[in-house]
């Protein structure tokens, strides 16, 4: 079976598609977060910080490279996933955000803030056909690994 990543003249990896390459994060209301970090943490093995879980895995494309997923619990009556009125918001890594947010913006999808840029990636929301918040990240994986700290593995 053929991989499905668009591979360049070389034969590698092309990096410049504007297009989802993975989830970076899973994001939920709980009635108490704290409560429900710290079942997790007992129960499955996770390790939780006050932001939740980050989960660390390797790239199959570039096994040298740690790339992360968080998993977060929000309170209930927090105001992040707004504009949509869902329980969760999935975060996925893309390449090329720019890119892809003129894509989308010309395809009539509706792109609810900015770009935002951070030492860790760039970060935009949309709201998919279902109205779920969606949350698009270029990460800077590199970065990431050199802040340290504990993940779950």
């Amino acid at each position: 079976m053929e991989d499905s990543a668009q591979k360049n003249t070389e034969g590698s990896e092309d990096r410049s598609t504007p297009k989802v390459t993975g989830i970076g994060g899973i994001f939920f209301f709980s009635e108490d977060p704290e409560k429900t970090r710290s079942w997790y943490a007992q129960h499955l093995g996770l390790v939780t910080t006050e932001w939740g879980s980050t989960f660390e895995f390797r790239n199959t494309h570039r096994p040298e490279e740690i790339n992360y997923l968080q998993w977060s619990p929000f309170k209930s009556d927090s105001a992040y996933f707004e504009p949509s009125k869902k329980e969760f918001m999935i975060n996925y890594r893309v390449q090329n955000l720019e890119a892809l947010v003129d894509k989308l913006r010309k395809e009539g999808v509706t792109i609810v803030d900015e770009i935002e840029t951070y030492d860790y990636g760039k970060f935009v929301h949309i709201l998919d056909e279902d109205g779920h918040k969606i949350e698009l990240w270029e990460p800077i994986d590199r970065v990431l690994t050199a802040m340290g700290g504990e993940t779950t593995q």
